[in-house]
């Protein structure tokens, strides 16, 4: 018996084949329609729904890219089940360079939305009602802030044996952070129906980082054939298994000034250890960022310039460093400048 065709927003996507399907979400002052671009790949065979998407943050372009390499990846030509590739799923936010919305809400705390709320609320509801609903899996694609920058991490509810510890495990990230749910999100919207998903989180806001792209689309790859959507893997060796942190905190500036950082992102660090100092224009006031706990830097600012309080270095903590620390090496190792190339 043949596979049913697929359909989105009232487009029918026969199996083998796919199609790019734009999505309408609002209209812009000038009444000239505004678009959730999304590209459905239709497998021949029966399998899992995956959603992979980026930029739900409009500033956050890695996943953009790593979406568009996913599409070119020969792997998917032999796909079992459907691909609902989403590049961009803040179109307000990409166009503008911005995280928000015009109406300043974060869209990632908007979910499940509503057709009567606001903006936010009503784009959610949408992307949540036409996409969303329809997946049985999801990987949301993220980068660190504005001026920080991210090493790659999975952050994932976990629970022994659960279907989600099995994506975040075959990804291959480097650290994957038990992370707790945050309301509104994705995430926890998607979570609370239980449908598995990830955020990979890697990079920094309106950058190209290469060293997160690549391992991104790897990593999007790795998980598809654990899930049967790919035959398996046969060339390039399986990434060493990441570790698990148990938590993060961020290290904040003492007091305002220009911040020199002493440590690099990945770097192992101690209770203690100093991982910048800043210091006023003349250098006659100085303060020490220290770590409060032994672990890795999964992410640290890009800014020199800091205000007291300021978030300035994200420390995870685990129970077997040393295997962390072997895992971050590992990583580097693959994917240092010389060994990667774009696309």
């Amino acid at each position: 018996m043949a596979r049913a065709p697929f359909e989105l927003a009232g487009v029918r996507v026969a199996p083998g084949s796919r199609a790019q399907i734009d999505v309408p979400v609002a209209k812009l002052y000038t009444h000239a329609p505004l678009h959730i671009p999304v590209e459905v790949v239709h497998g021949r065979q029966s399998g899992p729904v995956l959603l992979v998407c980026g930029a739900i943050h409009g500033d956050e372009i890695n996943g953009v890219e790593i979406v568009r390499r996913l599409l070119r990846s020969k792997a998917i030509r032999s796909l079992r089940g459907t691909l609902v590739a989403v590049p961009i799923v803040n179109v307000f936010g990409f166009v503008q360079h911005t995280r928000y919305l015009p109406d300043r809400r974060d869209l990632n705390r908007c979910f499940p939305g509503s057709e009567s709320g606001s903006l936010g609320s009503r784009v959610a509801a949408l992307f949540r009602e036409q996409i969303v609903d329809l997946a049985t899996h999801i990987i949301d694609l993220h980068t660190g802030a504005i001026h920080r920058t991210n090493l790659p991490q999975i952050r994932a509810q976990l629970a022994p044996g659960s279907e989600t510890d099995a994506m975040a495990m075959a990804f291959g990230a480097p650290v994957i952070l038990n992370a707790e749910l945050r309301e509104g999100s994705i995430r926890h919207y998607a979570q609370n129906r239980e449908v598995p998903v990830l955020t990979y989180e890697a990079g920094e806001a309106l950058r190209f980082d290469e060293w997160a792209i690549a391992p991104g689309v790897r990593g999007v790859l790795r998980v598809m054939r654990a899930i049967g959507m790919l035959s398996g893997e046969r060339r390039r060796r399986a990434p060493r298994p990441a570790e698990v942190a148990n938590g993060s905190s961020w290290a904040r500036a003492p007091i305002d000034g220009i911040l020199r950082p002493k440590v690099r992102l990945g770097a192992r660090v101690a209770r203690g250890e100093v991982l910048g100092l800043v210091a006023d224009p003349f250098g006659n006031a100085e303060g020490e960022v220290c770590a409060n706990a032994d672990g890795i830097v999964i992410g640290m600012s890009n800014l020199p310039l800091a205000n007291e309080g300021e978030a300035l270095f994200n420390v995870a903590r685990f129970d077997a460093i040393e295997e962390a620390e072997s895992a971050v090496e590992s990583f580097q190792s693959d994917y240092e400048p010389n060994r990667i190339g774009m696309k």
